[in-house]
């Protein structure tokens, strides 16, 4: 079952962030965009490498008006630990929430239940809410920030021109389409 438009459930979690534990709800993300992505574990060896990845395209992420949430089953304690003992992970700056009762992986529907741990998710979400875009990839397959970013800006974009549409390789700036009963044929 598709996961697209599905509203994101009530939550609350602990998190890691800024040296400090806080705690995160849903209240907080609505009303502003957002990237939840799930990553397997902490002190693990593909994850660092994304997370890095995406702690260097945070600052476009944050002008762009979306947060990232980094998400895994471990504790908050975890991820404290595991950013205290890891260059590559010291970079974060974003919030990494933490998910031990499995309540977000759950509910992204990433959760891999004999492991105890989530699949690797990346999940936009939308002001309101709801998930306009997510894909879900094999545990050893690293992602890429830079096509999440751009994800992220399509999604903005049709967001704000709801009579538009952006096609393969779209970057803000570049034409879109808009779909009428004219070009049906020529798809």
């Amino acid at each position: 079952m598709s996961m697209i438009n599905k509203e994101v459930s009530e939550f609350t979690v602990q998190s890691y962030q800024d040296n400090s534990f806080k705690t995160v709800s849903k209240a907080d993300i609505l009303g502003k965009w957002s990237v939840f992505f799930f990553y397997p574990a902490d002190f693990t060896f593909v994850c660092p490498t994304e997370l890095e990845d995406l702690a260097n395209k945070y600052a476009d992420f944050k002008a762009a008006g979306c947060e990232i949430y980094s998400v895994s089953c471990d504790s908050h304690f975890v991820h404290k630990a595991w950013h205290d003992a890891s260059d590559r992970i010291k970079k974060i700056q974003y919030p990494m929430l933490a998910d031990p009762t499995h309540a977000l992986a759950k509910d992204f529907e990433v959760l891999i239940e004999a492991d105890g741990m989530a699949e690797r998710g990346s999940f936009i979400v939308n002001p309101e809410g709801k998930i306009v875009s997510y894909e879900v990839s094999a545990g050893n397959v690293g992602r890429d920030a830079d096509e999440l970013f751009r994800k992220l800006q399509a999604g903005q974009f049709v967001y704000e021109h709801g009579d538009e549409v952006c096609p393969a390789k779209w970057q803000p700036g570049a034409e879109t389409l808009k779909p009428s009963l004219d070009l049906v044929g020529q798809l």
